[in-house]
């Protein structure tokens, strides 16, 4: 048996832990559902549906009020759960939130948080996390070390995130046409050790030709909530880019 299907057998649950959809965010190609069907059969488990937020490429007026903006932004996710629950894959919901260029990948809050919570589109980045922590959320540091035109500089927040997206399938895996920079991952990897704070991976995919990245376990996950306790009580999970795997530190397996 070779090393990947070894890793495989031992960690059969692989979930897209960063996805967009056409509904939700303007750089996706594709709906919801057409990402749900793509990703079951490519062989996911799962997928968090994390769509860009007002503070990102939305696809949403921004001028909506905050109820409209929540109902029509929560559509991808909606149409994804729909498609998923018909083909048995898990879809879960979360959002990538944008600080003029930062990004966090915002993880364990649902619709009705966010139509309760409407301070959420004027909090800042130590706001974000202060209101997602009281939810029992979980905030993670998407692409820390990306260097793209549309991000004016590398921002780090340690203290204002629960990890790190330490392998994003966009820098590494060889299908990708956009952020192109193994470094990126590199530095990233290297940032989470210096604040001990624990890895993640996702492809960042915005279409159904996908990539294959994620973060793999030894079961299957039941809730966000469940994703959550996995990750920060530092239970055993792979990483990968699509095409290879890293423990959770990120070394190459």
């Amino acid at each position: 048996m070779g090393v990947e299907d070894k890793i495989r057998k031992e960690y059969p649950y692989l979930y897209e832990t960063h996805l967009h959809t056409s509904e939700g965010s303007a750089c996706a190609k594709f709906s919801g559902r057409e990402m749900a069907a793509a990703c079951k059969e490519y062989g996911y488990t799962g997928i968090f549906v994390t769509d860009h937020n007002w503070g990102g490429n939305t696809a949403v007026d921004r001028n909506l009020p905050w109820r409209e903006w929540v109902e029509r932004f929560c559509m991808g996710f909606e149409n994804a759960k729909a498609e998923g629950d018909r083909i048995g894959l898990d879809v879960f919901f979360g959002y990538e939130a944008g600080f003029l260029g930062t990004e966090f990948l915002v993880y364990g809050i649902d619709k009705e948080w966010m139509l309760h919570n409407p301070g959420l589109r004027h909090a800042q980045i130590e706001e974000q996390y202060e209101l997602v922590h009281q939810n029992g959320g979980m905030v993670i540091h998407a692409h820390p070390f990306r260097a793209e035109r549309y991000i004016p500089a590398v921002r780090l927040f340690p203290e204002w995130v629960d990890g790190v997206e330490g392998i994003n399938a966009m820098h590494t895996n060889s299908k990708s046409t956009a952020h192109n920079e193994p470094l990126f991952d590199t530095k990233a990897i290297e940032y989470a050790h210096a604040h001990h704070l624990p890895l993640t991976a996702g492809s960042d995919i915005h279409q159904t030709r996908l990539l294959g990245g994620g973060t793999a376990f030894r079961r299957r996950l039941a809730s966000p909530a469940d994703y959550i306790r996995a990750v920060l009580s530092g239970e055993d999970y792979v990483l990968t880019n699509g095409e290879y795997w890293y423990d959770k530190r990120g070394v190459k397996l």
